[in-house]
């Protein structure tokens, strides 16, 4: 993506980071991917939904209006904070809803403990069907039904691979939006790969950090660490005031509390 949709993927996934920190990630994967082909279909609901000139509370209306009762609150915010987004073609609105049907699926094997073998799977799938072309000339083919691929799918991998593994193979195949399965696996598997290189910080505030200063903190900590920060926030009015950031052993402490706890430690030594 570049231009528009460079800067507009970066804000979806500022709350997408948000909303889905406590959601369930397989199903918000499976939704979003939903939301994705939906835009894929419907030509002119894309097109309305992407235009910059038009007013972002109309089209979140509209959106809300559509999904509501079909998918989750989590799901439907999401879609709502990418169409209210500046895109530079319309059909980047999709490639960034299936993106994060991508990351969702990868934040579940993360949490699993699964991320590695997620990526190895992604890999060696490619290379069975480099190995096997008459399995890839079936799976590639238009003319069989997404059910029955569907079904070989499972035949072939279910319990032999990570479920989001099986996900994700399975979103590729049935729905290939004009890659071929190799583009595919390798869009797949970068984004895997860019997930597994991020950082997880707890952030620790006394009230609600905003959309601009988790942005903002999220900014300043990239720039200190040199990846990617991904910020799960928790209100404890316990810290008084400011907030604090823990990523690993690492520990940032602006609070009041700290800094309370800071001087009764050296009045005590």
């Amino acid at each position: 993506m570049r231009g528009l949709s460079k800067a507009a993927m970066a804000q979806v996934e500022a709350r997408f980071n948000v909303l889905a920190a406590s959601a369930d990630l397989g199903s918000l994967a499976e939704e979003l991917f939903a939301i994705a082909g939906l835009f894929d279909r419907e030509h002119g609901l894309r097109r309305n939904m992407s235009d910059p000139a038009r007013p972002a509370e109309l089209k979140a209306e509209i959106l809300r209006s559509l999904l509501n009762g079909k998918v989750s609150d989590t799901a439907i915010e999401v879609a709502v904070a990418a169409v209210e987004a500046k895109w530079s073609r319309a059909g980047d609105l999709p490639d960034a809803l299936e993106r994060l049907g991508v990351t969702a699926a990868a934040a579940e094997a993360e949490s699993f403990g699964e991320i590695d073998d997620l990526e190895d799977e992604l890999f060696r799938f490619g290379r069975i069907l480099a190995a096997y072309p008459e399995l890839r000339r079936a799976l590639s083919d238009p003319n069989i039904p997404g059910d029955r691929k569907r079904a070989l799918l499972t035949e072939l991998l279910e319990g032999k691979v990570t479920r989001a593994a099986l996900r994700l193979i399975t979103q590729l195949v049935v729905h290939p939006r004009g890659r071929s399965l190799e583009s595919a696996l390798d869009e797949y598997g970068w984004i895997v790969a860019r997930l597994k290189e991020r950082l997880v910080g707890v952030v620790r505030s006394a009230v609600p950090l905003t959309e601009e200063q988790k942005q903002r903190l999220a900014a300043w900590l990239r720039a200190t660490y040199g990846r990617e920060v991904h910020l799960n926030v928790e209100v404890d009015p316990k810290v008084l005031g400011g907030f604090s950031v823990q990523i690993g052993d690492h520990f940032i402490d602006t609070t009041i509390a700290g800094r309370i706890e800071d001087v009764r430690r050296r009045l005590a030594g």
